[in-house]
């Protein structure tokens, strides 16, 4: 008995020694696989049809992965060089913005000192132009880092084959590790299923289509850095409560008070469809899936940006819908309806 007890508890000790070295050694590719996992899931129906008429997996997975390949390397091939440009058009511009004189025409009362009025105006300069810095160290970082972002981009492609390719098996030995009931097993996947498709396909998707919405105006009406600020704007997009308006707001601002009239009320036409276009198309992408609550969204975001960067926008409110999940199935009680919605 004690032989069958000690064999236990170090093979608990092998088994976390082992689970932890394979944290550490897979850590400087954890954030690829997990977009590989995501983007698998993305992409699950697509394949699931192509398998259904070309009866091969691989062949099916293949086809994915080059479209996938197209779709991003193509963008960043072509867009890049344009977006570095206008970054450091845009950093130039911010240092030349005068602030205080549409602050004295806008708040006449509030900026009747001239040192506060000088005050506010240096502090919204310094606030752009970190803003615009930070925008074009981020761009030259892609360039820098090149080689580390080829690497990172293998380990997203050859993951996102093989579980796309056998997604069913790598399901079943998930649920083989679960230390739950069939029941409570088929509850915790089917609402991760619905608040993934949530997150994603509700959030992100609609967030970007926003995005290219207010973009087109951009481009339409001339306005200067169209590109940069039509990516910032899909930045936003994604972000919920907040959305592109802060963004086409201040544009329509600056077109006012350069004196282009049309072109403001143009791109005031183009934001005002990119606002409203996500109470048409949201419940048609997410129908009758499970819905987190918006603010939680909107902190899990900001949190997942500060710890993960950019990525952290889908993977922030994918972890906190996992934790209320557990947490359900813990208490055994359904999720208040001001956290989750059905």
């Amino acid at each position: 008995m004690n032989d069958i007890y000690f064999k236990k508890i170090m093979t608990g000790i092998l088994l976390i020694f082992l689970v932890v070295l394979s944290f550490f050694l897979l850590k400087p590719v954890l954030i690829s696989i997990i977009v590989a996992l995501i983007l698998a899931f993305v992409f699950s129906p697509v394949y699931d049809w192509l398998y259904k008429h070309i009866k091969s997996k691989n062949l099916s997975a293949i086809l994915i992965i080059l479209f996938l390949i197209l779709l991003i390397l193509l963008p960043i091939w072509f867009l890049t060089p344009i977006l570095i440009k206008q970054s450091f058009a845009i950093f130039q511009a911010t240092q030349q913005i005068d602030f205080v004189t549409p602050i004295k025409s806008i708040f006449p009362d509030l900026a009747a000192s001239e040192e506060f009025s000088a005050e506010i105006g240096s502090i919204l300069s310094s606030f752009t132009s970190k803003i615009a810095n930070l925008m074009v160290n981020s761009f030259s970082q892609i360039i820098l880092n090149f080689p580390t972002i080829f690497l990172q981009l293998i380990v997203v492609f050859f993951t996102f084959f093989f579980v796309l390719k056998d997604k069913d098996m790598i399901l079943d030995y998930v649920k083989s590790l679960l230390p739950f009931s069939k029941e409570v097993e088929k509850k915790l996947f089917e609402s991760s299923k619905g608040i993934t498709a949530s997150v994603l396909y509700g959030q992100v998707v609609v967030g970007i289509l926003q995005g290219i919405i207010v973009g087109f105006g951009f481009f339409i009406f001339g306005v200067p850095n169209a590109l940069f600020i039509a990516l910032l704007a899909t930045v936003a997009g994604i972000l919920p409560i907040i959305g592109t308006t802060i963004v086409w707001i201040p544009v329509v601002i600056y077109l006012f008070i350069a004196g282009n009239t049309l072109s403001a009320w143009g791109v005031i036409t183009f934001g005002l469809i990119s606002s409203t276009i996500d109470n048409f198309i949201r419940p048609m992408i997410v129908s009758r899936r499970t819905k987190i609550h918006s603010a939680i969204v909107l902190i899990s975001m900001i949190g997942g940006f500060f710890f993960f960067g950019i990525l952290g926008f889908i993977l922030g409110p994918l972890i906190i819908s996992y934790l209320l999940i557990f947490l359900e199935v813990y208490r055994g009680k359904s999720t208040p309806r001001v956290i989750i919605k059905e």
